[in-house]
C-alpha cells in the first residue's frame, strides 16, 4: 500500500488540483467497485429467486444492467489514472524528446476534445432523460434519469482526469506517455 502512495505523490506532485483530481478518481474507482460487487450480489440474489424458490425476477436483470453500464463510466477516470487502459508505445519509444512530448499533447487534445464532446450530448441526454421523467418499459419503470446520470458524471471525472493528465505533463511532474527521456 505504501508503494502505491507514492506513485499517486509522484505522479501529483504537491499541485492541490491534480491532488483534487486524483482523490475524485480513486473515488469514482471505489464507487465502480462496488456497483461491480452489487450487479454480482443481486445476480447471485437473481439465480437463487429463479432456481432455487421457483420464483419470478422483476427488477434485478434491469439493476444489473444498469450498474454495469454505471461502474463502466464512473472507472473511466480510475482506469486512467492508473494508466489501466491498453497501450502500445512503440511510436513514443522511437520517438526523441520533443517529438514525444508533442505527440502526448496532440493526443491529450484530441481526448480532451472528444472527451468534452461526449461529455455535452450525455449531459443533453441525461438532461432530457430528467426533464421528461421518462421511466424504462419494464414492470420496475425505473426512472431513467436516475441511471443514465453515470453518462455526464462519469464523462466529466474523465475529462478533469485527462485535463489533470496535461497539467501534469505541462507542468513537468510526469513524463510524456510515462517515459523517460532516451
Amino acid at each position: 500500500m505504501a508503494g502505491q502512495s507514492s506513485v499517486a505523490a509522484a505522479r501529483t506532485g504537491n499541485n492541490p488540483f491534480l491532488r483534487l483530481v486524483a482523490a475524485l478518481s480513486t473515488l469514482a474507482g471505489w464507487c465502480s467497485a462496488a456497483m461491480i460487487v452489487a450487479a454480482i450480489a443481486i445476480t447471485c440474489q437473481m439465480i437463487f429467486v429463479r432456481f432455487v424458490l421457483n420464483g419470478s425476477t422483476i427488477w434485478q436483470t434491469e439493476a444489473v444492467i444498469y450498474l454495469a453500464i454505471g461502474a463502466t463510466l464512473i472507472g473511466l477516470p480510475y482506469v486512467q489514472r492508473l494508466r489501466g487502459h491498453v497501450n502500445v508505445d512503440l511510436i513514443p519509444l522511437a520517438l526523441g524528446r520533443k517529438a514525444r512530448f508533442g505527440l502526448a499533447m496532440f493526443t491529450l487534445t484530441v481526448s480532451i476534445v472528444m472527451v468534452a464532446i461526449m461529455l455535452w450530448h450525455s449531459y443533453e441526454f441525461w438532461h432530457l432523460t430528467w426533464e421528461r421523467n421518462w421511466k424504462s418499459d419494464t414492470v420496475w419503470g425505473v426512472r431513467l434519469w436516475i441511471p443514465y446520470l453515470a453518462l455526464p458524471v462519469g464523462f466529466a471525472l474523465y475529462l478533469l482526469q485527462l485535463v489533470a493528465d496535461l497539467v501534469a505533463i505541462l507542468l513537468g511532474i510526469e513524463k510524456p506517455f510515462g517515459l523517460e527521456d532516451s
